[in-house]
């Protein structure tokens, strides 16, 4: 129990003191979100780069609490590259080229660390057979990250929403890592969560902070190379089947909309207010009550991701189909597919 519950206060402890100067920081660099169209729900100035806090809180606690092996110092060095990719973003604006750019180089930090998925899992076949993917793993890797990485980025459009989000996917990675004994990533799991829940007071509606691409990018990052680390490479079949449940709402929801650009004629980087919680607003929820409905939606997932992981691997499969034909359903009863400029 210590192997979470010390890194977890001590995250959120530092966190939560580090955002107010961050916030103070902010104003002083000029990294403040001026509303200057109708698809920010936000009226006000708003400080942008909040996710400083969140680094720097997950930053000390690891080095406090986990040995600085190959692995852990790819992630850290991947981590601190993407963080300040996201600072230079919330400053002036960087190109989606220049960001996707930026991002690969970040996997590619993981990968000379160690940190690849080298291999999956046939649920179908007698005792889950391997198949290595030998070079393939590289790019496979790399779509992962970059992917994971920009879901945290997409759905951050309402106050709190990515940070208890990507709080309530770490958490759910932790409880999986720990049915297989990854203590380094518990840790790591743990402290993540920690650091989002000591931003939250600052950061949901009424927001006083926004993490901006700093934080999206950072959490994003994090939560795509803690999965890989510690659930991608365990040879049950919930290995791929986890990863995809814990953080459903940010894939399923950067999934429908590349789907419902490219159905409209639109580019994939084209901004609109078609994702989940525009769609929430539209149904007369308020911030809060969008917000509060995408918690329970992913924490439902996370929890149907540690059912899982104790069903054999075709029962896996099955409910995650199941749990997927859902989702798409519900998807298009809320018209997600649907054109919103």
């Amino acid at each position: 129990m210590e192997s979470y519950i010390a890194p977890f206060l001590l995250a959120a402890f530092i966190s939560f003191f580090a955002t107010p100067l961050v916030r103070k920081l902010a104003f002083k660099v000029g990294a403040v979100d001026i509303p200057k169209d109708d698809r920010r729900v936000h009226k006000e100035p708003m400080p942008l780069i909040g996710g400083l806090a969140i680094f720097i809180a997950v930053v000390i606690v690891t080095l406090v609490f986990l040995p600085l092996d190959r692995e852990i110092i790819s992630i850290l060095l991947g981590a601190s590259f993407i963080v300040v990719a996201g600072i230079i973003d919330d400053l002036r604006e960087l190109k989606p080229k220049t960001k996707f750019t930026l991002q690969i180089i970040a996997g590619l930090i993981l990968i000379l660390g160690g940190i690849k998925v080298e291999f999956v899992t046939n649920p179908f076949a007698i005792n889950s057979s391997l198949l290595h993917l030998s070079w393939l793993s590289i790019p496979i890797t790399l779509f992962w990250v970059v992917g994971i990485t920009n879901t945290l980025n997409f759905i951050d459009g309402l106050d709190g929403l990515s940070a208890g989000v990507a709080m309530i996917s770490s958490l759910s990675l932790m409880v999986v890592a720990g049915k297989f004994g990854y203590t380094s990533v518990i840790v790591l799991s743990a402290t993540v969560a920690g650091a989002c829940l000591g931003f939250l007071p600052f950061n949901f509606n009424p927001a006083k902070i926004f993490m901006g691409d700093t934080g999206a990018l950072f959490l994003g990052f994090m939560l795509a190379a803690i999965s890989i680390e510690g659930v991608m490479k365990s040879v049950a079949t919930i290995a791929i089947v986890a990863p995809i449940l814990i953080l459903s709402v940010p894939i399923f929801d950067t999934t429908f909309a590349i789907f419902r650009r490219l159905l409209n004629g639109q580019s994939i980087a084209a901004a609109d207010k078609g994702h989940l919680h525009h769609r929430l607003l539209n149904r007369g929820f308020s911030q809060k009550k969008s917000v509060l409905i995408l918690y329970g939606i992913s924490a439902i997932f996370g929890l149907f991701a540690v059912l899982v992981s104790n069903a054999n691997s075709r029962q896996a499969v099955y409910l995650s189909l199941a749990l997927l034909i859902v989702s798409v359903l519900v998807a298009i009863k809320l018209g997600i597919f649907e054109k919103r400029s």
